[in-house]
């Protein structure tokens, strides 16, 4: 996805020893009931049962995803007006536009397991929730754009592909939609590379660059090693992920490397192998950049607090002074 949910540094493993558990508590047969359901592949509802956790877990996982659409719309939504030529700048504008409502689908589903919106977008701008780390770069040229709408959102149909045939019902359906527009994203992004490899020197250059930049990110885009992972073991027991971060790294990799050097570009890792020895990933990039240190964190929450502010009044305005909150559908 646009992100998988990013752990707490300061959160105690699941399986650690240190503190409680995090099913202690529960009601274990109702906790046993929910778990067979999901073994025998039901989709749970937002008004059934469910371990504390599981909530707690899916609310991060899906407003996360949903921040990362919103914020992901921005490094691209910058070359709208300077794409080259008007069917590019017609196709870049629909791909902003179905990622904004992307987030809109997972806002809603993640306001089924009982936080608002509001609540989630205060934590998105304040900085308490987290977002997809590769959206904290710049796009410097025409070729990031389309290395973002190729490659990032590959590994996004990886992520999301797996995840819709998970184990709560609202957030799969949206999958199930998010999954069909982004796979014209994809064409789109590809298509948008190929005329660049496939073009003058300038361009050939232009888009190696690009992709040299984008590639320690997009790396970083399918979350931590599972060695560093707290969540992973019991979040893949409840069906909320459905393969492991490293997996689906690895799965990226096996399909696009032979892409990229079809095109005639290089991958830039020379510890590249595809062996059981491979180099990880700079995690210490990743922790830094995902805490507020990367290149572009405070713009892209800078434009989100303007936006929510500049907009204040319009919700006020359709806001009755009677309204009450009502929780999406299912």
């Amino acid at each position: 996805m646009y992100g998988n949910a990013y752990i707490d540094p300061n959160e105690n493993p699941v399986s650690s020893g240190k503190g409680p558990s995090i099913l202690e508590g529960e009601d274990p047969v109702l906790l046993a009931e929910f778990e067979a359901r999901i073994q025998r592949g039901e989709k749970i509802e937002p008004k059934d049962w469910m371990p504390r956790e599981y909530r707690k877990q899916l609310i991060r996982m899906i407003e996360q995803h949903a921040h990362s659409e919103i914020i992901g719309a921005l490094p691209e939504g910058t070359w709208i007006t300077r794409a080259p030529g008007f069917k590019r700048k017609l196709a870049l504008m629909a791909k902003v536009q179905d990622e904004v409502g992307h987030a809109q689908l997972l806002y809603s589903a993640a306001e089924t397991l009982g936080k608002s919106r509001e609540d989630m977008i205060n934590d998105l701008i304040t900085g308490k929730s987290k977002y997809s780390n590769v959206f904290n770069y710049p796009a410097y040229t025409w070729a990031d754009a389309c290395i973002i709408a190729w490659l990032i959102d590959a590994g996004a149909i990886i992520n999301q592909v797996a995840n819709a045939k998970g184990s709560y019902g609202p957030y799969c359906r949206a999958l199930d939609r998010i999954c069909t527009e982004e796979s014209f994203h994809l064409k789109y992004g590809h298509d948008n590379v190929v005329t660049l490899a496939t073009g003058t020197p300038v361009q050939r250059k232009m888009v190696q660059e690009a992709l040299n930049r984008w590639w320690p990110p997009i790396m970083h885009f399918f979350g931590p090693s599972d060695k560093i992972s707290s969540h992973t073991e019991i979040l893949m027991r409840w069906k909320v992920k459905m393969a492991s971060n490293d997996d689906m790294r690895q799965q990226f990799l096996n399909m696009y490397v032979p892409k990229i050097w079809d095109l005639g570009l290089t991958v830039p890792d020379t510890n590249l192998r595809k062996n059981e020895e491979t180099t990880d990933p700079d995690w210490d990039e990743f922790k830094r950049v995902i805490n507020g240190g990367g290149p572009c964190n405070a713009e892209r929450l800078a434009v989100r607090r303007d936006a929510e502010e500049r907009g204040r009044w319009v919700r006020n305005a359709l806001k009755a002074g009677s309204a009450k909150y009502v929780v999406p559908l299912a």
